[in-house]
């Protein structure tokens, strides 16, 4: 088991690439989050409008979803497989195949992005029709996930290679997990791939006059939930491979967290339809089969709740922890050394909530009552914008001091910033699920604020609730100005940590957890077998599902804008 000490030598052209792909998501990141703000201020009728969209409310919440939700996710999950594979295999990162994974990337949200700034893809994160983009935008949006396949295929030669020098040794867990990952991003994005080169792409260019709105958003939904897993496992692997390290201690089982991943594999998939119970194209029969397989899939992060959690209490100890829960009080809460802990802890404490709501969400009959109102972006943000931003984030900042050589810049602030930012996230999240709970319904403009007594979407006791999303969104902006600081204070100061070698490459280090029972586990080692209980899960699953949708639905559907009830064909 590799420990801290060991160090992995990185060529200069992967130093350069990943650091650009660590930075320019960044300063999107920040442009996203910028919009999520104007939102907030906008609903409590504290601006008119958004200057920096031309007051398009829904062009906003366009570049917020897509931007948060989609590009940054997406650059930082290849960027920590791009560490952290070569490192634990001891392989060498093809540079050629890396550059051009990455040049496809930031050509794809380039391209995104300026159709969504000049208008012309407001179409929200989902994306689905009847709204309808600019063909540039759908393009885009194929450059970026092509690219992010390109970035996996990379690994995979240097995986094989290693399995044939190390036989009967387990892969390292960094590397399960990131695997897991991307196994789980192909699949899901196949569908999203069908759905805009066959379906979307082909109604943008005119090509055909109408669209099959229900398959589209069932091939969405293929995507959109294990999106989800794409976004939370790349925190997995710093919870079970870095995070008991920083903490002083060992992880608790290496079998858990193999088990884990594979039940994400097989799970993770057919639970898309849970996000349309409302359709009435689809059985009940079908709803309920989804339904079933999203209880299902929160069993890993159960395992990983008392793996993790295990592994902290064992940490503690190892620091002088005597009593029940006294090793409560002696983990790096606020230690600027190991300050990347604080970011971890801070997201698992958060999802613990974001797992509850997702539970509700799941249900049927819960569901009813909370769909389409403000409770979703308030369960929405208890998980991406909690454990998997937050864990993001502080993979960021590890990651571009290892890339640049550079020692990490106001240690102090970076160790505090996620308590304030999660502070703020409460707060936000609070107010938009009572909210919700009150009728308060999301992603919805008539030109005017809900705080606008003139609106038709005024309700005096909703107040009390926007008013809450709106401090905490102002505490959640201010935390992230937090990071933005010591992140580009690294990035831009002088010097270096003398890791820096003579050919302009760099040595990594990683925080490696040895692991406390490192149990044989043969029937975990190998991926085959779980994909192929994935794939069948997925026909059973889905092949009823869209056999409905295609006998459900006969006409298809003219392209609308979101700030028009009128057709654009007929504008």
């Amino acid at each position: 088991m590799l420990t801290n000490d060991y160090s992995f030598r990185f060529s200069r052209s992967s130093k350069y690439l990943n650091s650009v792909l660590l930075i320019i998501p960044m300063v999107l990141l920040f442009i996203g989050v910028y919009g999520g703000l104007m939102q907030t201020l906008f609903r409590a009728g504290m601006i008119q409008s958004d200057p920096f969209v031309g007051g398009d409310y829904y062009k906003g919440l366009t570049f917020h979803g897509v931007l948060n939700a989609i590009v940054f996710t997406t650059f930082f999950a290849v960027a920590l497989g791009n560490a952290v594979v070569p490192y634990s295999l001891k392989k060498t990162l093809n540079g050629k195949i890396a550059w051009a994974s990455g040049i496809l990337m930031l050509v794809g949200s380039v391209v995104a992005a300026v159709y969504i700034l000049i208008g012309e893809a407001t179409v929200l994160y989902t994306f689905y029709p009847p709204l309808q983009a600019h063909p540039g935008f759908y393009v885009g949006l194929t450059l970026l996930v092509v690219g992010s396949w390109l970035a996996s295929y990379n690994w995979v030669p240097m995986y094989l290679e290693w399995r044939k020098e190390n036989r009967g040794k387990k892969t390292p867990l960094a590397v399960v997990g990131i695997f897991t990952t991307f196994i789980i991003w192909f699949i899901a994005s196949l569908a999203v791939a069908v759905e805009i080169l066959f379906m979307l792409l082909p109604w943008s260019l005119g090509l055909v006059d109408e669209v099959n709105v229900m398959l589209a958003r069932t091939l969405f939904w293929f995507f959109g939930h294990p999106l989800v897993y794409f976004w939370l496992l790349p925190a997995y692997v710093m919870y079970y491979v870095f995070m008991p390290k920083i903490g002083g201690g060992k992880l608790y089982s290496d079998m858990a967290g193999r088990l884990v991943f594979m039940m994400f594999i097989v799970f993770s998939i057919p639970v898309g339809t849970h996000h349309q119970y409302m359709d009435p194209a689809i059985g009940a029969q079908w709803k309920m089969l989804h339904g079933i397989f999203t209880f299902a899939v929160a069993l890993p992060s159960l395992i990983t709740a008392f793996t993790i959690a295990a592994s902290l209490e064992y940490a503690g100890r190892r620091n002088g922890a005597t009593g029940l829960f006294g090793w409560l009080g002696k983990l790096p809460y606020l230690n600027r050394e190991k300050w990347f802990f604080s970011y971890l802890i801070t997201g698992l404490f958060i999802f613990i909530f974001g797992g509850i709501g997702g539970i509700i969400n799941a249900s049927y009959q819960m569901n009813t009552v909370v769909h389409n109102t403000a409770w979703v972006p308030g369960h929405f943000h208890l998980t991406v914008a909690g454990p998997v931003l937050l864990a993001f984030l502080g993979g960021s900042l590890y990651l571009i001091g290892q890339f640049l050589s550079k020692e990490i810049r106001f240690k102090g602030l970076a160790a505090f910033m996620p308590y304030v930012y999660t502070i703020g996230l409460f707060i936000m999240s609070y107010g938009l699920k009572i909210g919700g709970l009150k009728g308060m319904p999301r992603r919805t403009n008539t030109g005017a604020s809900y705080a606008n007594p003139d609106s038709v979407l005024f309700q005096a006791d909703w107040m009390p609730y926007i008013n809450m999303t709106v401090v905490g969104g102002v505490i959640m902006f201010v935390g992230i100005v937090m990071f933005l600081v010591p992140f580009f204070a690294t990035v831009l100061s002088r010097g270096s940590t003398g890791t820096e070698a003579d050919d302009g490459g760099v040595d990594i280090k990683f925080p490696i957890s040895e692991s406390l029972h490192d149990e044989e586990a043969k029937w975990l080692r190998n991926f085959k077998p779980y994909i192929i209980i994935a794939i069948i899960l997925i026909v059973l699953s889905y092949t009823p599902v869209i056999y409905d949708v295609l006998q459900a639905t006969y006409d298809g559907s003219l392209p609308y804008s979101p700030n028009s009830p009128v057709p654009l064909r007929e504008q």
